[in-house]
């Protein structure tokens, strides 16, 4: 407990001490039938718990264990279930501090008792498994307490959350749909273990292990399936930065810098996902375009600034097959169109431009205006919030400007650290940006050439 804030530690204190309660308050002499139903449920919901599944999500797991819980809701009363849920305390995840397994039991156990008592409530009088249409009967009560388990599970994690400072608000609100729909899911094979139970006995909870693992199974290739895909991404824009020493970072940044706005617009998970990658690939088309034209030191000719200017054309061919792109493939092809319809490579104005590269747009420039190039320092991101407040309504959307600022004044922003070249190698420096809006790009005309 010595790491937690005092907020935090009196929570923790305080589920424990009202699961307790509630135990000691309700406890009744238990059966022979009923140790026995809570003893098979308890080895169950252990081996479960021990090994959670990971999600898509940051911080994000689902126990297992929630399949034996719903299922003691049904076959136990809620003083049943509530012991079942403390079993967590003793759980066999090794990395859980003492705190961590305390306020699991007793979460788990509070989570238990208020299902078991919507259960109670609901299913009609004198239910029990087995007897007559019992399952015709029980699915609806089941559904009531499988969804109250679950949103009491996720308000009792969030409060720790929050009061530990581990997570905000919005990230809960964000990742909240993702953890409901896995607790949902498992808390379904409750039902089936109960449904199961009067004709097999203790020998249920053998049966849906193993379509608890697969299902756990199948998670688990989800989760590596992306990790995979975000290796890939990543030694994408890695291959694309090593052609300049001054960018390092900058796709990484930009990435970061567009979830904030696509965030604080309201954006759908899946399409801020999106964003992410798009944020993460839009220079990748860098890759098309020879170095000596992106670190060239003087005026470009204007062969040399076409190549420049078919880079997102460039980049959409190099990931167009991605399929899981979608939507990020218009941010990657148009994030340097201009509101004013002066930017390139379609000259698209206004609301043509995809609301991927109206966002990526902004991002991108703030983040070449506030790092380190070699023909100046880094500005301030008082300077950069100025100029983006200029180029709104001109070169960027400025829907999409209020949003980054509002973002970037709650989350703030971590610039790069200045670069420093390698000592045994010459590296070629460029004088321009084509992403920085204060430095346009200059151009060679023929009256200069001769």
């Amino acid at each position: 407990m010595r790491g937690l804030p005092l907020a935090a530690w009196a929570y923790v204190c305080g589920v424990v001490a009202l699961a307790t309660g509630l135990i000691a308050v309700n406890f009744k002499p238990l059966d022979w039938e009923t140790l026995i139903v809570l003893a098979v449920l308890g080895v169950l919901f252990l081996i479960c718990d021990s090994a959670p599944a990971l999600l898509n999500l940051e911080r994000a797991r689902v126990s297992l264990s929630f399949a034996a819980s719903l299922a003691s809701v049904v076959l136990l009363d809620p003083v049943g279930a509530a012991l079942l849920g403390f079993c967590a305390v003793v759980t066999g995840q090794r990395r859980l501090s003492t705190v961590k397994r305390l306020f699991n039991g007793a979460q788990f156990a509070l989570c238990g008792f208020a299902s078991g008592v919507v259960f109670e409530a609901l299913a009609p009088d004198g239910l029990k498994p087995g007897r007559g249409h019992w399952v015709e009967h029980v699915i609806g009560p089941f559904l009531g307490a499988l969804v109250t388990f679950v949103l009491v599970n996720l308000l009792l994690v969030a409060g720790i959350l929050l009061l530990s400072k581990q997570a905000t608000l919005r990230e809960l609100l964000r990742e909240s749909g993702g953890l409901a729909f896995g607790c949902l899911g498992y808390g379904m094979f409750g039902l089936l273990i109960a449904g199961l139970w009067p004709r097999v006995g203790p020998f249920a909870a053998v049966l849906v292990l193993l379509p608890l693992f697969i299902a756990r199974w199948a998670l688990e290739q989800t989760r590596a399936q992306q990790q995979a895909h975000a290796a890939t991404l990543a030694a994408l824009c890695q291959a694309v930065e090593t052609k300049d020493y001054y960018t390092r970072g900058h796709s990484e940044r930009v990435s970061r810098g567009s979830v904030m706005i696509a965030q604080e617009i309201g954006m759908r998970s899946d399409r801020v996902e999106a964003i992410r990658y798009a944020g993460m690939l839009h220079d990748v088309g860098k890759l098309g375009v020879p170095t000596k034209v992106l670190q060239k030191s003087g005026d470009l000719t204007e062969e040399e600034f076409a190549a420049i200017q078919l880079h997102p054309m460039r980049g959409l061919e190099i990931v167009r097959e991605i399929g899981f792109l979608d939507e990020a493939l218009a941010g990657i092809m148009h994030h340097h169109e201009k509101v004013n319809g002066r930017g390139y490579p379609m000259g698209l104005a206004g609301d043509e431009i995809p609301e991927f590269a109206r966002i990526i747009g902004v991002a991108d420039a703030f983040d070449s205006m506030t790092s380190t190039r070699s023909y100046r320092a880094a500005r301030t991101i008082e300077e950069a919030v100025v100029e983006l407040r200029k180029c709104a309504g001109d070169h960027f959307d400025p829907v999409m400007v209020d949003a980054f600022l509002c973002a970037l004044e709650r989350s703030g922003w971590e610039p790069p650290e200045p670069v420093v070249l390698p000592e045994d190698n010459v590296v070629e420096i460029t004088l321009q940006d084509h992403d920085d809006p204060t430095v346009p790009i200059r151009v060679a005309t023929d009256e200069v050439r001769r």
